[in-house]
């Protein structure tokens, strides 16, 4: 099967697509790099990556951009990048990218454990991560062509130690990769897969 991984070289991308390339044809897109590049914030930007990638078996997305700050120094810009970056243009993967998935393929896309786990600094990634959970819940009643989903990694080990945090109490990247597996080769829809309960 051929599957579009987009952010297939962050720290979760890059685990996904090497797990899912043992037994299927991975295409990445990233902003900067990979086989396509997609800007995930511009609608038009998605939608010429499809037409140069065509027909796919799954699409898979790894990729979002939303900033840490406390609230009180939380900008709008802060607020608007995580609208137009994490939350609509996951959303545009679908509302553009259902035309190009194959019947009974499947998008998966990603929120986060800020969702229900929030912490100071989370605002704007929490509050989005909730919208695309909800998101998928009731796009996925009006989609019989194709599967919808949406994995919430929990924090990772590799990104932790990027930022100077303890990694004891996160999963590997290589662990969460496992869950996006199981969304695409499974048969579920509609729902929010956390990591920590695949694990």
């Amino acid at each position: 099967m051929k599957i579009l991984i987009i952010g297939a070289t962050g720290t979760i991308g890059k685990a996904v697509a090497e797990l899912l390339s043992e037994k299927h044809d991975i295409i990445s897109a990233g902003y900067s790099d990979g086989d396509v590049k997609v800007d995930l914030g511009n609608a038009e930007s998605i939608k010429a990556m499809f037409e140069q990638v065509g027909e796919v078996g799954a699409v898979i997305s790894t990729a979002g951009l939303a900033n840490f700050a406390p609230l009180a120094q939380h900008s709008n810009q802060d607020f608007e990048l995580a609208l137009n970056n994490k939350l609509m243009g996951q959303i545009n993967l679908l509302r553009i990218g259902q035309e190009y998935v194959t019947q009974n393929g499947s998008i998966t896309l990603t929120s986060g454990i800020l969702s229900r786990q929030p912490m100071p600094g989370s605002a704007s990634i929490s509050m989005v991560n909730g919208a695309l959970e909800s998101f998928v819940k009731a796009a996925a009643l009006e989609l019989d062509q194709l599967r919808l989903n949406v994995v919430a990694p929990a924090f990772v080990k590799e990104t932790m130690l990027m930022m100077g945090m303890d990694p004891s109490s996160g999963i590997s990247a290589t662990n969460t990769a496992k869950v996006y597996k199981i969304a695409v080769n499974g048969n579920m829809h509609g729902e929010t897969l956390d990591v920590i309960n695949y694990l």
